[in-house]
């Protein structure tokens, strides 16, 4: 009878790299690494690697974490883990204090709505007064020109997902100073990453330069696409400059120009244009 032929690392490894996608096909994100090196295993004397090839006794340098799941993934089952995880990111984002003034004087942290896989996510600069006391971004006077802007486009509400640059309210609605932006970045990071927005729209120049890493005026950025981690990113003025503006001759020349940027969005996005908005 032949002897039993002998594992190689090779073997060993192609086995150790089956295991992890059997554990990321059920569903599970991350495994926690081992502070200790791991023991070789005890093999009967006939399968005994030979000293050519030793088994490692440690994964150190190995990643402690699984890969998220690809988009091309749409199974249930994914969906259902990455609501999940949206929503213990929305907790850890309730608890968060990185910003010392702005966690003391919030009612609420603002994380953001809608679907998972949407065609569009919106991205604004901060809650206001609303949103702050609603814990829901683009409520208040702004929401409401943004509400009109998406039914003109031909699309609702529920269908997309909109969020802010800042979780947390500025006081007296000021910007987001750079430490602020910088302190939510990772939670905005990582809710893109679980959304899976298909397109971005950011409205205003705080949350364009924020997202793209720019000093360049939204009047520079608007009527063109950008690229975030592979998302095409349009810019547009934010709904409440638009309000803002007195002049109605002016206003309607900024309406006009929002207009032409959802229409080369709702053009990249594949999607009819309205013949009249509304």
């Amino acid at each position: 009878m032949s002897e039993p032929s002998r594992p190689t690392a090779v073997d060993l490894s192609r086995v150790l790299e089956q295991h992890l996608e059997s554990l990321q096909a059920a569903g599970l994100e991350w495994v926690p690494a081992s502070k200790e090196p791991l023991a070789p295993p005890k093999l009967p004397q006939s399968t005994a690697l030979p000293a050519a090839a030793p088994v490692a006794t440690s994964l150190a340098g190995t990643s402690s974490s699984l890969p998220l799941l690809q988009p091309s993934d749409n199974s249930a089952h994914t969906l259902d883990a990455r609501r999940q995880q949206l929503d213990l990111l929305r907790q850890q984002v309730a608890a968060c204090t990185r910003c010392a003034a702005l966690a003391s004087t919030r009612t609420q942290t603002v994380f953001g709505v809608g679907p998972l896989d949407p065609e569009v996510c919106f991205v604004g600069e901060a809650p206001g007064a609303d949103e702050d006391a609603q814990g829901e971004p683009f409520v208040g006077a702004a929401g409401q020109m943004l509400n009109r802007i998406i039914m003109g486009c031909g699309m609702r509400r529920d269908e997309v997902y909109i969020c802010n640059i800042l979780r947390c309210r500025p006081p007296s609605n000021r910007q987001p100073l750079p430490d602020e932006a910088g302190n939510c970045r990772e939670w905005l990071e990582r809710q893109l990453e679980l959304v899976r927005p298909r397109h971005l729209c950011c409205l205003g120049a705080v949350a364009a330069q924020n997202l793209l890493g720019t000093r360049l005026s939204i009047g520079k950025l608007r009527g063109r696409f950008h690229d975030y981690q592979g998302i095409p990113v349009l810019c547009t003025y934010h709904p409440s400059y638009l309000i803002r503006i007195p002049d109605p001759a002016k206003q309607r020349e900024a309406k006009a120009q929002v207009w032409e940027d959802m229409k080369l969005l709702l053009t990249r996005m594949g999607r009819p244009i309205p013949t009249s908005k509304k």
